[in-house]
């Protein structure tokens, strides 16, 4: 697609000079298309306009410095094009809920904010296999029976294996055969990082909890609105759907996030882990 190499060579240009004084225009000219043009391509693929990409991704480079460097912060900030650290500390805690100190202190790499460069393979995804603009659902009250344990972002699936062993004990399942990955969320969003611990429930749609057996456990999954992506493709990937939840549209939605648990659904649609024409939905609630 035209549009992918336009991208692409936009994005390079903005990677090899984020600690310049360069803006939109500078970007349009080194990819010959015009301002509006530009704007409107990259507005529409990657949910974001280019300002805004320029701004986190140096953000994101400065949170790196400060994890995994003893650079000083006033440094960080003139290598990332912020005049001063004052200017880089403002925008580093509108968008990471903390100080760059803070942050520094933590040595936690979050998930919010954390704007990866795009590459070519990133930028398929992005365009092939998301929703960059979410569907907004209000849902009612569903009743999930499976298993609970801790988990992490990178063994997920183990916990999955687990629920495959004792699906078919679980009774008075409901005729949607839907199951569900649901998130309890033990921190704020803010702290939300690559290496924690977090509590799942793995299950499926249940009519009532009448009679479960022992280790099975009821969820329900509350009522409410919730900002509904679609991730298609191989679960492998799923973690770059993350990626660009948390680090691009979380950024910039105009929704507020809630308090309530976030899910993934499954449904017909999901053909199976390898199954590149695979769908399954991610649920964030809001307000």
């Amino acid at each position: 697609m035209e549009y992918l190499d336009i991208l692409e060579r936009a994005i390079i240009y903005i990677e090899n000079h984020l600690s310049e004084n360069i803006n939109v225009n500078d970007v349009a000219k080194e990819v010959g298309y015009s301002y509006y043009h530009l704007t409107r391509i990259f507005q529409v693929v990657l949910g974001e306009n280019i300002g805004n990409y320029i701004k986190k991704r140096r953000l994101s480079n400065g949170a790196n410095q400060l994890l995994y460097s003893d650079k000083k912060i006033i440094d960080i900030a003139l290598e990332n094009g912020f005049d001063s650290s004052e200017a880089f500390s403002r925008a580093f805690k509108s968008v990471y809920s903390v100080s760059p100190k803070e942050y520094r202190n933590n040595r936690l790499e979050v998930f919010i904010g954390n704007k990866k460069e795009i590459s070519i393979d990133l930028l398929k995804h992005i365009t092939t296999n998301i929703t960059v603009q979410p569907e907004i659902k209000y849902i009612e009250d569903i009743h999930v029976a499976g298993i609970q344990g801790v988990s992490s972002i990178n063994n997920i699936y183990s916990l999955w294996q687990e629920f495959d062993k004792v699906a078919d004990t679980i009774p008075n399942k409901h005729i949607s055969k839907r199951t569900f990955g649901i998130c309890e969320q033990l921190q704020e969003s803010h702290t939300i990082n690559y290496h924690m611990d977090f509590s799942e429930v793995i299950g499926i749609e249940v009519n009532s909890y009448d009679n479960l057996p022992d280790g099975i456990v009821a969820k329900t999954i509350p009522s409410g609105k919730y900002a509904v992506f679609t991730h298609r493709g191989l679960l492998s990937e799923i973690l770059k759907t993350y990626e660009y939840i948390w680090g691009t549209w979380i950024l910039l939605t105009k929704e507020v996030l809630d308090e309530r648990g976030s899910f993934e659904l499954y449904d017909q649609r999901f053909l199976g882990r390898d199954n590149e024409k695979s769908e399954m939905d991610i649920y964030i609630p809001v307000k």
